[in-house]
């Protein structure tokens, strides 16, 4: 009996999550407007992780599918945010968009407990997702003194979308003889 040898759901999910963060950056740094976030964020950020969430549950990775369903659930609700906020549908304060992120800083913290037992890459990657979201807080909540945050957020979402990308590299290559290392898991 043949079996057949699937994709791994990973590459689409951090390719949409590497590309839908590093888009949103480049608006915090005024590079472009919400727009493209918008479409980004329904679509390639969320409905691309969501779908990849659900296929990282039909292999049986029950971190995959609750960071990629749980990103691309985020994505999804950010993008519905820029919506409401355009058509002026239950328009969100500064401080309600904290809150949101506070939710997702929660949660990111619990996936980087189990991040630093996969590799370096993958700890460096919701270590830096985490202080994103931690500085996004502070930003949001902290008042408008501490709006500088949304910038120091920014530098540190670049390095973690290129470091999705990054892991993305080492999943879609290593079938091709490509090898991209990840390094040792920060603990064992």
């Amino acid at each position: 009996m043949n079996e057949r040898t699937l994709a791994n759901p990973a590459v689409v999910g951090l390719a949409g999550f590497g590309g839908t963060t590093l888009l949103l950056q480049f608006h915090n740094f005024g590079l472009c407007g919400a727009s493209p976030v918008l479409w980004t964020a329904l679509f390639f950020g969320g409905l691309m992780q969501l779908m990849a969430g659900m296929k990282e549950f039909e292999t049986g990775n029950n971190f995959g599918f609750a960071a990629f369903s749980s990103y691309g659930a985020f994505w999804m609700s950010l993008g519905g945010i820029l919506l409401g906020t355009h058509y002026g549908i239950l328009q969100p304060t500064t401080v309600d968009i904290g809150w949101f992120l506070v939710i997702f800083a929660l949660i990111t913290g619990v996936f980087f407990i189990g991040a630093i037992r996969i590799s370096f890459a993958h700890g460096l990657l919701f270590f830096t997702l985490l202080l994103g979201f931690i500085f996004l807080v502070i930003s949001h909540l902290g008042g408008p003194a501490m709006s500088v945050f949304t910038l120091v957020a920014a530098v540190d979402l670049v390095i973690c979308a290129l470091t999705a990308w990054y892991i993305m590299a080492h999943i879609a290559l290593t079938p091709l003889n490509v090898r991209i290392p990840l390094g040792r898991p920060w603990v064992r």
